[in-house]
């Protein structure tokens, strides 16, 4: 069962935009119309779920194909960690690339863990016999990290290859940054920012054992104070659910993302404006983002596993069109 293009619909539950001039109302029967803000043609793609995107019984299971890339199916093996996947699970490619699904009795979108025998927040784990070897992978709950649920969404891009630089404000515990640890793999290096000082201990305690996490326990509004700890950066993830989330994405950006590169921020409503409907705040926030030299190309809201959350992913200080 190979990746196939499959339904091309909306993105699943939540509603999807396309920044741009070739936009395009192709909803698909997944729910989510698209409106225009990006310079492609076309519409969304469906997460791995054969109804949309995600899933339809609140969980990630789903029968269709997903996404609109593929590759060979992995290996076979038993579901270990107490995932129910019977005696064969099948852990293929997803399109992004360090993103797998693993199909079994459910489907679960899972990564390759670096630090194989070891969990980060009680999340289950798939060993998979491949050619003799046998090769871990973690299962990665959407409804406790936004980045999954905007690839089971059916989000574009998420602009975090194996090998990448990732800047990542908000870092928490370190649950979401512990699958981009997984993601850019040992060549690449992910600096996590987090002010809260309880939550700094359990993500120093994760990045004692994932060596290309490197914690920074700081106030995102400063990046000064940390700016002798970071290189430059291909790609700002950011989920810091404050008020001026956009002008501390935009700070950041003007020190530590290179010309071209790209951002993905996770956007909550109400700790923005409580008091506004939730699309009038993605509007506001994508207005502010722009006014910054940061291109909004896509946005999908996370229905059904976070209510009135909206993802935006873009680009920073594009390079001239010839």
């Amino acid at each position: 069962m190979g990746f196939s293009p499959g339904n091309r619909g909306g993105g699943g539950f939540g509603g999807r935009k396309s920044f741009g001039s070739d936009g395009g109302g192709r909803g698909g029967r997944g729910g989510g119309s698209r409106g225009g803000f990006g310079d492609r043609r076309g519409g969304g793609r469906g997460g791995f779920g054969g109804r949309g995107g995600g899933g339809g019984r609140g969980g990630f299971g789903g029968r269709g194909g997903g996404g609109r890339g593929g590759g060979g199916r992995g290996g076979r093996g038993g579901g270990g960690g107490g995932f129910k996947g019977g005696k064969t699970v099948i852990v293929e490619p997803h399109r992004h690339e360090g993103v797998f699904v693993a199909r079994g009795k459910e489907d679960a979108l899972v990564t390759l863990n670096l630090v194989p025998g070891s969990e980060v927040y009680g999340e289950k784990r798939i060993s998979v016999e491949n050619d003799g070897n046998k090769i871990e992978y973690r299962v990665w709950n959407p409804f406790r990290s936004k980045l999954a649920a905007a690839i089971l969404g059916g989000v574009d891009a998420i602009h975090m290859a194996p090998g990448s630089r990732v800047l990542y404000l908000g870092a928490a515990s370190g649950t979401t940054v512990s699958h981009v640890s997984d993601i850019v793999g040992p060549e690449g290096l992910v600096y996590a920012v987090e002010f809260s000082h309880r939550s700094g201990r359990d993500l120093i305690n994760v990045a004692k054992k994932r060596t290309n996490i490197i914690p920074i326990i700081e106030d995102a509004r400063h990046p000064h104070k940390y700016r002798m700890l970071i290189g430059m950066v291909d790609t700002i993830f950011a989920d810091v659910a404050q008020p001026d989330q956009a002008r501390i994405v935009a700070l950041n950006a003007q020190y530590f993302l290179k010309n071209g590169g790209h951002f993905v921020i996770s956007i909550k409503a109400s700790c923005i404006d409580s008091t506004a409907q939730p699309e009038a705040v993605f509007a506001s926030e994508v207005r502010k983002l722009q006014a910054d030299k940061l291109k909004p190309q896509e946005q999908i809201t996370l229905e059904p596993y976070e209510r009135d959350h909206a993802v935006v992913v873009g680009l920073y200080k594009p390079p001239p069109k010839n």
